[in-house]
């Protein structure tokens, strides 16, 4: 915990979220088991799993020049936990995490550094590397990454918005986005692409409060960004009611296709909804499950 009390040390303020953070995001990953699933992963080990077909990047000695042999294309055999996963992570920092439409629900950016944590730390605990999207916290194993993972997100964006970082995508690693994907899609749209275009498979979780999905608002409001950035006041809020909810709509549907055709699974959490629900589905679809 010496990287925790560093950070306590930096800033009580900022240091106050660490330890519950970890101590949150561990006793919700113990709630979801780590069965094997009934599949077998390849991996550090002696006991052969399977033979693959060669990819770019397979030094000449991993080829398996007996199975070749038997065709035109050449093999790699593969043994069970030879080469774990890297698991790349992002979680949206920007200022409209932090809205929550009641005291007694979490704010977006609380549910999703919980959902972030919890998610690498049953993947560490899996033998995985996992870490940051781009190049300041390269996936790694162990438990002082989730340490590290914590202390990162601990720090909020000052941007309303905070784009997924795109670049230093491993190939054909996994990746998980997990924000509101209320901003701008473009940058969302730039770093899916290119992750499909480097063979990187991932997921998308859309985390909603559940006033952005019920617009319960009514007479005289006042709707300001958490970052100050924008301001609008109405004195006929349930007149936007409508339009409000046709545009997150269209929202959805330009988030659903973009997964849809670079191949990245999606998912909708809203704040009032389980934690462990929301984990289990990241955990079974990293799996390979179908979500």
């Amino acid at each position: 915990m010496n990287a925790a009390l560093t950070l306590r040390e930096r800033s009580e303020a900022e240091a106050s979220r660490l330890p519950p953070l970890l101590a949150r995001a561990e006793q919700l990953a113990g709630t979801v088991l780590l069965g094997d699933h009934g599949r077998r992963r390849a991996g550090l080990g002696d006991d052969f799993w399977q033979y693959r077909p060669a990819q770019i990047g397979d030094s000449r000695r991993m080829i398996d020049h007996r199975r070749s042999a038997r065709g035109d294309q050449q093999f790699v055999r593969e043994r069970e936990w030879q080469i774990a996963q890297s698991v790349m992570l992002w979680v949206d920092q920007g200022a409209s995490m932090r809205f929550a439409s009641d005291k007694n629900l979490s704010a977006k950016a609380d549910r999703a550094r919980l959902l972030g944590l919890a998610t690498a730390i049953l993947l560490v605990r899996g033998g995985e590397r996992v870490g940051l999207t781009g190049t300041t916290l390269p996936p790694r194993r162990g438990n002082a990454q989730v340490i590290r993972l914590a202390e990162a997100w601990s720090e909020d964006a000052e941007s309303d918005y905070a784009p997924p970082e795109h670049r230093a995508m491993i190939p054909h690693a996994r990746a998980v986005f997990i924000s509101d994907f209320l901003g701008p899609l473009d940058e969302v749209e730039l770093a899916l692409t290119k992750a499909a275009d480097r063979g990187v498979r991932g997921l998308v979780l859309q985390v909603l409060d559940p006033g952005e999905e019920t617009f319960p608002y009514r007479g005289r409001t006042i709707f300001e960004s958490v970052g100050g950035s924008v301001r609008h006041e109405t004195l006929k809020a349930g007149d936007l009611r409508e339009r409000y909810l046709e545009r997150l709509a269209k929202r959805k549907d330009a988030l659903t296709r973009l997964c849809r055709a670079t191949g990245w699974q999606l998912g909708l959490h809203h704040t009032d909804d389980s934690a462990q629900a929301a984990l289990l589905w990241l955990y079974r679809a990293l799996d390979g499950g179908t979500g």
